[in-house]
């Protein structure tokens, strides 16, 4: 008998819903060739609905995701589409605090055939992961501001020893696993101890936690100075580790190093929970339009197909995760597809049948 595994949808806005569709159709692609079955079913959830309904992230929606055996997400939020502070609609922060969804993996890589911003040849092999701590950092202040009559706000930062335990042993782990593969296995501290009392507390956490993983290299980095050699040789990292505000902002830098979001796959994941994304927001200039890169959606689902092979032991979801990754390298090497945001003229609709093909 076949064994099938359910999959809550949250399309969300703009972008969003365009680039699902292509990861849901290379999902059903693969499915036949790994005999098994995903009963992906949508839900309602982001700055529309919120702007129809008044509800972002519906509690039925909330509870699909718990009840499903992992979650994928397109793109939400709406510039226009705001709260009463001020600030956009964003249930995917809802999510992660919801779910604990501590852990914001990030993975970039080059890909052959693909035209690469930098001209050092050495940034051909781009190959690293950016692990974020997602539930605290700065980003905790959100909903904890405190507002000085119109004079100031202040937004809280919170690192605790438990948060900042559990994000570096992740990484350490991953470390481990990337080091079997042949890569380097190191973890790279991103911090700004220099300044912060809770950043030379992360800082301590992280190097007690390196002492109980001896065959893992490990450093550290001020943040300032990652975010100069990530564009002078990001080819030297292996994993990253930081907090939650200083890895929203290095992600997308990294993204640029191999050419743009369109290629910026991520999970957001946690003890019991995972959600897989593209690391791009929902683009709204270009929805609509079809020309959205889904790559990274359709990375992000070979990365839930990989966090569900380890999460049940079924290996035939490993094998279907490394299918639709190598379509990809196939795909791009040949030359003929090459999405818009690469100079291209390869369409959404085009990059989807392509990889496909390839798997």
């Amino acid at each position: 008998m076949t064994k099938e595994y359910s999959i809550a949808v949250l399309p969300g806005d703009g972008i969003g819903r365009e680039v699902m569709d292509a990861g849901l159709a290379v999902l059903q692609a693969v499915s036949p060739k790994i005999h098994r079955t995903f009963d992906a079913r949508a839900h309602a959830a982001g700055a529309q609905h919120y702007q129809e309904s008044g509800d972002a992230l519906p509690e039925k929606t909330l509870a699909a995701c718990r009840a499903a055996d992992a979650i994928l997400f397109g793109a939400m939020g709406l510039p226009h589409v705001r709260g009463a502070d001020g600030t956009e609609i964003i249930p995917q922060l809802d999510i992660r605090f919801a779910l604990d969804l501590y852990a914001g993996v990030r993975p970039i890589r080059t890909f052959a055939g693909l035209p690469i911003p930098l001209s050092d040849p050495r940034a051909a092999a781009i190959d690293l992961v950016l692990v974020r701590e997602n539930t605290e950092g700065l980003f905790y202040s959100r909903g904890r501001s405190q507002q000085e009559g119109d004079e100031a706000v202040v937004d809280p930062m919170r690192i605790s020893r438990a948060g900042t335990t559990r994000i570096c042993d992740f990484a350490f782990r991953l470390a481990e696993r990337r080091k079997s593969q042949g890569r380097p296995g190191h973890v790279t501290n991103v911090d700004k101890a220099n300044v912060f009392h809770s950043m030379a507390f992360w800082r301590r956490i992280f190097e007690e936690r390196a002492s109980h993983f001896p065959d893992i290299e490990s450093s550290s980095a001020y943040v300032d100075a990652m975010a100069l050699n990530l564009v002078l040789k990001p080819w030297q990292y292996d994993v990253l580790v930081t907090e939650n505000m200083f890895g929203d902002i290095l992600s997308d830098l990294v993204a640029a190093m191999v050419g743009g979001m369109g290629m910026a796959p991520s999970g957001d994941i946690g003890d019991d929970y995972g959600l897989f994304q593209p690391a791009h927001g929902s683009a709204p200039d270009i929805a609509g339009k079809g020309i959205a890169n889904p790559t990274a959606m359709i990375l992000s689902v070979a990365m839930m197909l990989d966090w569900l092979a380890d999460r049940t032991q079924d290996n035939a979801l490993a094998d279907g995760a490394q299918a639709i990754e190598r379509a990809v390298a196939r795909s791009f090497s040949s030359g003929a597809v090459i999405p818009f945001e690469f100079g291209g003229s390869s369409n959404t609709a085009d990059i989807t049948k392509a990889i496909i093909a390839n798997l």
